[in-house]
């Protein structure tokens, strides 16, 4: 357990529990009942933490999601990759704080990494505009997993953003044809690809570095057509019913791998990964490493076929009909 600033309104018994424990271990001097009692609230601690987090709603996973504490891809490099070596611009515009690429190492491999940044400072966040990306960031990314291709390296994409910027700028340097192009390239690159959602996965921003062999999503975070703020906007006119539309929208790690959108869950440290960030690096780079020892097994054709029949899975469903029967992709059946 690590000291944290002030939690969520849905942590108060296990903040409660860390006030006391900090006035404890404060003192120079304790005596044997309050070591004793010292013991007692670290037990409680890990009950009463494991008890809130086994049952949080969506809404409160959005909020762990966007924990400001909550580590970053840049985190990411520095605890489970070496030898980073960041790759600047896209060559048409400017180069975008908001999208990290470059080169790493994952134990013995090799790696291009992509990924969204949001900034842990507020100065921070305003040079990489929290996260959201422009056409430049994608453009630069594309022009990296290209560079990544050609030298046969496996890409790791970390997804982390509200979603893509949706400034007049943006849109004037074609923001949506750029997320298009930047799906339907990746879509074909002869290379494994491990995209990873660690905090929020929101709306095509997400989607244009989201095209991967596998996708992976950690525990507590989220991954959504909209933000649960954008959806309750447009059904219920404000965004006071953001957490109706966190439980509609069906994001969270309980429900995307059983709509095949999401093929693995990887799971946070007790209390979600901003209260430990070295053992989730660990667990992420175990998952990488396992993956990718899978992956880079197959041929570059398999590799681009077996990618493409899983996008063209997602979305499947049963929808039945007058007479009894059951459709699925305009085929008919009999149930």
């Amino acid at each position: 357990m690590s000291s944290t600033p002030p939690g969520f309104e849905f942590e108060q018994p296990m903040l409660d529990i860390e006030t006391r424990l900090s006035q404890l271990e404060s003192q120079t001097q304790l005596s044997e009942t309050e070591q004793e009692e010292i013991r007692q609230l670290r037990r409680r601690w890990t009950e009463t933490t494991r008890e809130i987090y086994a049952g949080l709603n969506p809404w409160q996973i959005v909020q762990v999601s966007r924990h400001k504490n909550r580590p970053y891809t840049r985190d990411y490099l520095n605890l489970a990759f070496d030898e980073f070596i960041e790759l600047h611009g896209d060559k048409f515009f400017g180069d975008d704080r908001a999208m990290l690429t470059g080169f790493a190492k994952l134990g013995r491999r090799k790696v291009l990494v992509v990924g969204h940044q949001k900034g842990r400072t507020f100065k921070e966040r305003a040079a990489c505009h929290f996260g959201c990306a422009h056409p430049e960031g994608y453009r630069k990314a594309m022009s990296k997993m290209k560079l990544a291709e050609k030298y046969k390296l496996p890409i790791i994409a970390f997804i982390d953003t509200p979603g893509a910027y949706p400034g007049i700028g943006a849109e004037e340097r074609g923001q949506a044809q750029v997320i298009a192009e930047s799906m339907f390239m990746m879509s074909q690159l002869q290379t494994p690809i491990i995209c990873i959602v660690i905090g929020e996965g929101g709306s095509g921003g997400a989607l244009g570095i989201g095209v991967g062999d596998r996708i992976a999503m950690l525990q507590y975070a989220y991954y959504s057509v909209i933000s649960p703020e954008g959806c309750a906007g447009i059904l219920w006119k404000s965004h006071q019913h953001a957490p109706k539309a966190a439980e509609v929208l069906r994001f969270t790690s309980q429900y995307l791998p059983k709509l095949g959108v999401v093929d693995d869950v990887i799971e946070e440290p007790l209390g979600g990964a901003h209260r430990d960030h070295h053992q989730m690096a660990s667990r992420v780079k175990s998952y990488l490493s396992k993956t990718l020892d899978q992956l880079c097994k197959l041929s570059a054709d398999e590799l681009t076929e077996q990618r493409y029949e899983k996008f063209r899975k997602m979305g499947s469903y049963l929808e039945k009909l007058q007479d009894g029967s059951m459709e699925q992709h305009g085929h008919t059946f009999q149930t």
